[in-house]
């Protein structure tokens, strides 16, 4: 049997990626490959699990048992969502505690998103409309990357995620139709949450040094630029449906293009909260930190009940 060397290898490789071919754990893959999805993979995990911190917040004030009901549901998706995705990691050859670990000492990051504070209730609809729209933007073109687990695993998550999508526009559209003080709070949300929304697709083209080759494997389909317009086109149409206002006095339509020209995203805000220095950075890996260390018994006691179990089996 022929033994082929790495160049051979690789361009076999592209071939499947060319020919949309899904790339199986065991099949070969190049190291850069393998390395760039573990950190991808890692990173959309964290931020499914610290996701789930600031919507968490607001579960026991939620204004009716409908709503507690809903939002409940929803942070417990989120944290199957981590696990699927934890999971596909492994698929790798990563080591699930590592990654959690890197996250905790700031070696991996998360989606910059959840750096910042949930004020009121109205931000869990703009979280819903918002963080959840652009991440349905993001995560369906990765229902065809061509890694398969983690492309299976995403088919799950878009169609829970369109659900939370729904639910944060119907809290935003009650708002907006309601009082005049709640349709203020529906807007104060929308101001906060508009520009860190459209941070969450990555730095413009120029600044991604990763996007080119990614898009080269098909783990990503379309730049950050191309899915941040995709979203400013969709929600900007939404906000106007239910009367509100997107904060960018330089926003508007360019009928030439079919496209809404939006203002300059402030990117050193961007790469601060990136680097730890945004308002809830500290926070959120504190309570992720907490939660580790105060669930070691419960880790604990299921590996020795485990341990007993597989005794009692053999014996």
């Amino acid at each position: 049997m022929k033994v082929l060397n790495s160049e051979e290898l690789n361009r076999k490789f592209q071939e499947k990626i060319d020919n949309d071919i899904k790339i199986e754990p065991n099949d070969w893959m190049p190291d850069a490959y393998r390395q760039t999805l573990i950190r991808q993979i890692s990173q959309h995990a964290h931020s499914e699990v610290v996701g789930m911190l600031p919507e968490g917040n607001w579960i026991t004030r939620a204004p009716n048992l409908r709503r507690k009901a809903v939002l409940l549901a929803k942070v417990q998706d989120e944290a199957g969502h981590g696990l699927y995705l934890y999971s596909a990691t492994e698929t790798l050859g990563a080591d699930r505690e590592d990654t959690i670990d890197d996250l905790h000492s700031g070696k991996a990051k998360y989606s910059s998103i959840f750096n910042y504070p949930t004020l009121s209730w109205a931000d869990m609809g703009a979280i819903g409309w918002l963080v959840d729209g652009a991440a349905i933007m993001n995560q369906v073109p990765l229902c065809r990357c061509s890694y398969g687990p983690y492309a299976r695993a995403m088919v799950r998550v878009c169609k829970e995620e369109s659900f939370h999508q729904r639910q944060g526009f119907e809290i935003m559209m009650k708002l907006a139709n309601g009082s005049p003080e709640q349709k203020d709070m529906a807007q104060d949300a929308l101001n906060r949450f508009w520009w860190p929304a459209l941070m969450m697709f990555g730095p413009s083209d120029d600044d991604s040094p990763n996007s080119q080759q990614s898009m080269k494997w098909k783990i990503k389909r379309f730049s950050n630029d191309d899915l941040r317009q995709q979203f400013v086109d969709a929600t900007v149409a939404q906000a106007a449906l239910i009367g509100l206002t997107i904060p960018d006095p330089d926003l508007k339509f360019d009928k030439k293009s079919g496209h809404y020209i939006f203002g300059e995203i402030n990117w050193n805000e961007f790469y601060e909260v990136v680097k730890g220095n945004g308002p809830c950075n500290k926070e959120r890996i504190d309570a992720r930190r907490k939660a580790k260390e105060n669930g070691l018994w419960v880790r604990e006691a299921a590996m020795a009940f485990s341990a007993k179990r597989a005794i009692k089996k053999s014996a």
